[in-house]
């Protein structure tokens, strides 16, 4: 099986989930998305495998997000997307991506429904 994971080595639940996926048998691609980020394309394809929006993988309580106020409510879809693509450090992690699917995985146990 093919897996590709979305990670920020930094991230503790992101570590926990590459160690889930090597323990599964499967080395997976690992795109840096700091460094590389997706484009619109691709993260437009991957909220829809979620069936998610772009508030969904928002990391809400990253100053960032605070100090552009990106939790306000009455912020589309499309503005919230731009902000993604724009400060990649406000993309939820990890995401995996698998052929059973793409999760967030938060708690890191929901990349067991794809393994």
């Amino acid at each position: 099986m093919k897996a590709r994971i979305l990670h920020n080595p930094d991230c503790s639940t992101s570590r926990a989930v590459l160690e889930m996926i090597r323990a599964a048998g499967i080395e997976p691609e690992i795109v840096a998305y700091l460094e590389t980020p997706p484009t619109r394309e691709e993260l437009v394809a991957m909220l829809v495998a979620m069936e998610a929006s772009p508030r969904d993988i928002l990391r809400a309580k990253e100053p960032l997000a605070v100090e552009r106020g990106l939790a306000d409510p009455t912020l589309s879809d499309r503005d919230l997307l731009d902000a993604l693509l724009e400060n990649p450090v406000l993309i939820e992690r990890p995401i995996v991506i698998t052929e059973k699917g793409v999760r967030l995985c938060r708690p890191k146990e929901r990349v067991l429904d794809i393994l």
